[in-house]
């Protein structure tokens, strides 16, 4: 009862400090994927599990295609004479569902993260384009390389493109800061913490940083004509947003009477 009480307050101060701290920009109030503010830690919700779950089995099927299209540039290195448009188009058909399938993998993993206290499933999961790209690209790599039939010119341009390929799907699946359940947890306690237990955050759709504040300056130049509304999750969700506006933090502690830490 008492939380419920000092939550609806909460809600109510944070409102009204908004209402007297307006933003001349328009405001977009991201809807649904919201958790629970009781959890202990983050738990995706139904709707975002359920986002993730179609994209990872859209991911999947266009990580089959990439596949597949590997294992006819095989084959078609079985048959000689071979021909170099071919093989090049088949490479190239492979990059671009390998890539759409990591862009998708990568998108469902911000959805419904994995928690770090199992690192190899962590790992692999965040990871998995990158283990995808080997697999779609290196056999066939290696293959041309060896193969008898295939003149040296060939080998050099084809090989080259494959190499190529291969680093750009390889780069495109890597998740060089992979979202986590303690990531999520942490951050979102932290906007609390300086909210007086809300999570509510704004950002751009260019921006680098999540806000506390709609009037903070950093969002309200000439160039921000929409300043979108939601959760922690949510910026980290939909624009992979990870890092909290010192300016912001900066305001929220001073308004909480917390000391300003040496620098800011």
């Amino acid at each position: 009862m008492f939380r419920e009480t000092w939550q609806k307050w909460a809600v109510f101060k944070y409102q009204n400090n908004m209402e007297n701290n307006p933003s001349s920009k328009k405001i977009t109030r991201v809807e649904g994927g919201e958790t629970s503010a009781s959890s202990a830690s983050f738990v995706a919700s139904d709707e975002s599990k359920a986002k993730a779950r179609n994209l990872r089995i859209i991911a999947i099927l266009s990580w089959i295609v990439a596949i597949g299209f590997e294992i006819w540039a095989i084959m078609l290195l079985q048959k000689p004479p071979v021909s170099t448009a071919w093989l090049i188009g088949l490479i190239v058909a492979d990059l671009i569902f390998a890539v759409i399938g990591s862009v998708l993998w990568k998108k469902s993993n911000r959805l419904d993260p994995a928690s770090k206290k199992d690192q190899v499933k962590f790992f692999i999961q965040n990871q998995l384009g990158l283990i995808i790209a080997i697999i779609a690209f290196l056999p066939l790599v290696v293959l041309i390389f060896t193969n008898k039939d295939l003149s040296g010119k060939q080998k050099g341009i084809v090989g080259s493109i494959a190499v190529v390929a291969l680093l750009i799907a390889g780069v495109a699946g890597i998740d060089f800061n992979p979202p986590s359940v303690e990531q999520y947890t942490e951050q979102t306690k932290e906007v609390e913490s300086l909210m007086n237990g809300v999570n509510h955050v704004y950002w751009t759709k260019s921006g680098k940083s999540y806000h506390l504040f709609q009037d903070c300056s950093y969002i309200n130049t000439d160039r921000t004509n929409e300043i979108f509304q939601g959760s922690v999750a949510q910026a980290r969700e939909l624009k992979n947003i990870t890092d909290l506006c010192d300016r912001c933090q900066n305001k929220a502690e001073k308004e909480k009477g917390v000391p300003a830490a040496p620098g800011n």
